[in-house]
């Protein structure tokens, strides 16, 4: 009886010391894999001091004018907090969707875009690089975006 009690001893011990180390390699690869995503909310949020494309494929200041892409939305954050901020493709994802701060801005390339600013006052609006009349401070506006391409 003393030896099956020592080989279950044995067993468990060696399954408890193989579930740590599955266990904390998979930590350590979810941890690796948060630093890769990192980039990708780098460039939704900008800086407050510049402007950052908030898609990887938008344009630089190195790029010529002629072959530049255009937004088909842009919104900036004026005041210090803008409340919720939400940009979606119609009848599909939810690409923006929450409170922006001074100097934050956004753009997005989608043919179509839904827009919903809780505050229209407090954000500047550029649709297919023309600026759209500033909103009413503390109204909600609702508007569709198309690109002309």
């Amino acid at each position: 009886m003393g030896l099956a009690r020592s080989a279950l001893l044995v067993l468990g011990a060696t399954a408890v010391v193989a579930l740590l180390f599955v266990g904390g390699r998979a930590l350590l690869g979810s941890v690796g894999s948060i630093g890769e995503a990192a980039p990708e909310r780098s460039r939704e949020r900008a800086p407050a001091t510049g402007t950052a494309p908030a898609t990887p494929d938008a344009t630089s200041d190195a790029t010529p004018a002629s072959t530049a892409r255009v937004p088909t939305v842009r919104i900036e954050c004026l005041a210090e907090t803008c409340p919720l901020v939400t940009v979606r493709v119609p009848g599909g994802d939810v690409l923006h969707y929450r409170d922006m701060s001074r100097g934050e801005e956004v753009s997005y390339f989608e043919p179509e875009l839904d827009v919903v600013l809780t505050d229209a006052g407090t954000v500047r609006v550029t649709a297919n690089g023309k600026p759209r009349e500033q909103g009413t401070q503390g109204k909600r506006e609702a508007f569709t975006v198309t690109s002309p391409d």
